[in-house]
C-alpha cells in the first residue's frame, strides 16, 4: 500500500476580510520524517499557507474558504489553532517571536503549556533543547530581548520542540542570520528531523539553502503552486537556477541580468 501523507493540503483557497483572494488552490504532501520546503519571493503565498495549516490564519481574519487540510488522516482546518497545536502541528513565525520580557527559560517553558502537569516530561524536553542548542545553556537566565538573533531562532525552535511536535512549519528561519548563523541553525533542523523523528515543512526565500536541505520542494508564485519536485531535480531545473538560484549554464548572472529576466518562466507560459 502507498503511504499515505502526514499533512495533506487539498486545494485550499484562503480569503481575507471576506474579499481578498490570497491562495488559489494550493496542494501540498508532507511525509512523515520528511523535510519539505515551500520556496517563493516575498509576497507569493508562503506564510499564509502555514497559516492555513496551523490555523493562525483566523487570527488575522483569513479563512479557508475552500478544500482542506488534513494531519494524520484528520482533517484540522476547521479546528481552533491550540487544538491543533495539541495534535503535533507547531508554527515557528517569521521574527522569531519570542516574549522579550521572559528569561530563555520560560520563554522555552511556554512551548510546554499543552503539556498540563508532566513535570518529568516537560523536564526531560527542556534537556533536549539545550542538549541542541548549548548557547542557550549560558543565556537562560537573560531576558530573550537581550540575545542575538541567533540565539533568538534558536529559542524559538527550541520552545516549538518543547510541545513535543510531530511537524514543524517554520517561517524564514534564515532572515536576517549571518551565512554562518543559517549553516548552524539549517544543521539543527536536520539534527531534529532525523533525531527527534520531527517532519518539518520550510517557507523559505533562500532556496538554494532550503534545496540542500530538503527531500521536496514547492514553488509559489501568485498564491499558487507552480512547481513542485523533488529537491535535486529542482535544483536542476534550468529556470528554478536563474530565476531562484541566480545562476545560469554560465555561472552567477549579474544583478542587471537576474533584475530583466532574459527569458520567460516556462510555468507562466
Amino acid at each position: 500500500m502507498e503511504e499515505a501523507p502526514l499533512l495533506k493540503v487539498n486545494n485550499i483557497e484562503v480569503i481575507y476580510e471576506h474579499v481578498i483572494l490570497v491562495l488559489k488552490g494550493v496542494s501540498l504532501d508532507v511525509f512523515q520524517g520528511n523535510i519539505v520546503s515551500l520556496l517563493g519571493a516575498n509576497g507569493a503565498g508562503k506564510t499564509t499557507t502555514l497559516k492555513a495549516i496551523s490555523n493562525l490564519v483566523k487570527a488575522e481574519r483569513g479563512e479557508v474558504t475552500k478544500g482542506t487540510v488534513e494531519f494524520e488522516g484528520k482533517r484540522i482546518d476547521k479546528m481552533f489553532a491550540p487544538d491543533v497545536v495539541k495534535l503535533g502541528v507547531i508554527q515557528i513565525m517569521e521574527g522569531r517571536r519570542t516574549f522579550e520580557h521572559l528569561t530563555v527559560e520560560d520563554d522555552l517553558l511556554t512551548g510546554a503549556y499543552t503539556r498540563g502537569h508532566d513535570f518529568r516530561g516537560i523536564k526531560e524536553s527542556l534537556d533536549a533543547v539545550y542538549k541542541y542548542f548549548p548557547r542557550l545553556v549560558d543565556r537562560k537566565t537573560a531576558k530573550t530581548g537581550y540575545i542575538s538573533g541567533g540565539e533568538m531562532q534558536m529559542c524559538a525552535i527550541g520552545r516549538a520542540l518543547m510541545a513535543k511536535p510531530k511537524l514543524m512549519l517554520l517561517d524564514e528561519p534564515s532572515m536576517g542570520l549571518a551565512p554562518l548563523l543559517v549553516q548552524e541553525i539549517f544543521g539543527i533542523i536536520v539534527k531534529l528531523n532525523k533525531e527527534e523523528n520531527v517532519a518539518m515543512l520550510l517557507a523559505e526565500q533562500n532556496a538554494n539553502m532550503a534545496l540542500n536541505y530538503a527531500n521536496y520542494g514547492y514553488i509559489m508564485e501568485n498564491g499558487r503552486v507552480v512547481l513542485d519536485g523533488e529537491a535535486d531535480v529542482l535544483k536542476d531545473n534550468a529556470d528554478v537556477r536563474e530565476f531562484y538560484l541566480g545562476l545560469t549554464e554560465v555561472g552567477k548572472k549579474s544583478y542587471r541580468d537576474v533584475k530583466h529576466y532574459k527569458r520567460r518562466k516556462r510555468w507562466l507560459a
